[in-house]
């Protein structure tokens, strides 16, 4: 058995009902290039996914877009039928090719994929749904009632958004449940502060993405460097602990398709940075 286990970082309740380990793993990067096709060591992706379990992380987060469908499929491969582990994924994304996202909230495709996911995990019921994107060219309420529709048909549970205002959050609050916020947030890029603070007002669950981002902080001389010999950490493990520290909802998901970066992020778990380093990174002094 490991020595690290994502534990450390504590639990969130998703939707108030379902306890998960908050430091989670994002399944974008065990795709290939581009987050495009097969990736290149799949065995060592399978690895990865498969010691998940050992290193206590129990929240998945992928999207029917990694790959596309790749992702899903490996994590099927490796972790089905998934016992004590809860499956995230997103729609709204179309793939033409590599590095290459295109919106689509049309109704009728958002529940199609929906099933489709549903259908290559091979679950019942999908623990959370994520509308990846909405759809500038979509009426938002038409999108949201199509995810109204995936609850109530029972082929999601819990349904959150990705890349949202507080505003937008809000409408969407007032035809379904919203259960989490997927944003991009870190200690280089917090422009999603006020959604986060919503959030925590709202007991809905943040899940920033890029979480182990330090940017500026972290260049010679900054306070990620001087912090992190402190704790016998990396700068990106500095940069996790401070996300998890910023709130009890943050629920990040660093995600690696190598077995070796996946036991440095879990390690982060373990960091409990004193007040004092803590405002350093905060003010960014």
């Amino acid at each position: 058995m490991t020595s690290v286990n994502a534990a450390a970082s504590g639990t969130f309740k998703i939707g108030g009902e379902q306890p998960v380990t908050r430091l989670g793993f994002g399944a974008m990067r065990i795709t290939g290039p581009g987050i495009w096709g097969e990736p290149e060591d799949r065995a060592e992706a399978l690895r990865t996914l498969k010691a998940l379990p050992e290193f206590g992380v129990n929240f998945i987060d992928t999207a029917d877009s990694y790959g596309p469908e790749i992702s899903e499929r490996l994590i099927r491969e490796a972790l089905h039928p998934y016992g004590g582990l809860f499956i995230a994924t997103k729609g709204g994304l179309m793939r033409p090719g590599p590095n290459n996202w295109v919106s689509n909230g049309q109704p009728e495709y958002l529940i199609a994929q929906a099933h489709k996911s549903r259908d290559i995990l091979d679950v019942a019921s999908i623990d959370l749904w994520q509308l990846h994107r909405i759809d500038p060219n979509v009426p938002r309420d038409e999108q949201f009632a199509a995810v109204r529709q995936l609850i109530d048909t029972g082929v999601i549970r819990f349904a959150g958004l990705s890349e949202v205002s507080v505003e937008e959050v809000k409408a969407a609050q007032a035809v379904f449940p919203v259960a989490t916020v997927q944003n991009r947030y870190n200690l280089a890029d917090r422009g999603s502060e006020d959604v986060l603070v919503y959030c925590e007002a709202q007991g809905i669950g943040f899940i920033p993405w890029y979480p182990l981002a330090a940017g500026s902080l972290a260049r010679p001389g900054g306070p990620v460097e001087a912090i992190a010999p402190r704790y016998g950490a990396t700068p990106g493990q500095i940069a996790l602990a401070w996300v998890l520290k910023r709130s009890p909802v943050m629920l990040p998901i660093p995600g690696t398709s190598k077995h070796a970066h996946l036991e440095e992020n879990i390690a982060a778990a373990e960091i409990k940075l004193s007040d004092e380093d803590l405002a350093a990174l905060d003010d960014g002094t």
